[in-house]
């Protein structure tokens, strides 16, 4: 239950990431130009909620699921070959292979997927089901600032 916590939390930290990456790098997903500075900026904010939306339950799912997998795999491949230190690299192969699924937005999603859940797993700690669930306020926040600041503009603007 352990690692399924961690997974859950790799989920939301990179989810959340995944999104607002994606919002600056891919503004206006539809390519139309953005004349200036301000509303490449307000594309951004407008754009992340939506991303993360879409995004962030398929990360959940799909990322965790496979990242368990890829974990298992890895780990049994290494022992049997009694290689430990080639684990971390079969892994990453392994999330590589499943990041494929929607080429370059999937696969980014999967690197930066694992390098939080390697970077979690370093801190050695033991995450609790409690705390993924708690997690989980970590995209709710995101969306709930980008559509404050969606909402502000709004009325700002009239």
């Amino acid at each position: 239950m352990k690692l399924i916590s961690r997974k859950i939390i790799s989920a939301s930290v990179s989810g959340s990431l995944f999104a607002i990456l994606l919002g600056l790098f891919v503004p206006n997903p539809f390519g139309e130009t953005i004349p200036s500075i301000p509303n490449y900026l307000f594309a951004v904010v407008l754009v992340t909620p939506v991303y993360l939306m879409y995004s962030f339950p398929a990360i959940l799912i799909y990322g965790v699921l496979t990242s368990i997998i890829s974990d298992k795999i890895s780990q049994i491949t290494s022992t049997k070959i009694g290689n430990e230190k080639s684990e971390i690299i079969l892994s990453g192969i392994l999330h590589i292979i499943f990041g494929l699924i929607l080429l370059l937005y999937s696969l980014s999603a999967a690197i930066l997927f694992f390098i939080t859940d390697r970077i979690l797993q370093k801190t050695a700690k033991e995450y609790t089901v409690m705390q993924a669930i708690k997690s989980l306020a970590i995209p709710i926040t995101v969306w709930l600032i980008f559509m404050g600041i969606v909402y502000i503009e709004h009325i700002v603007t009239g």
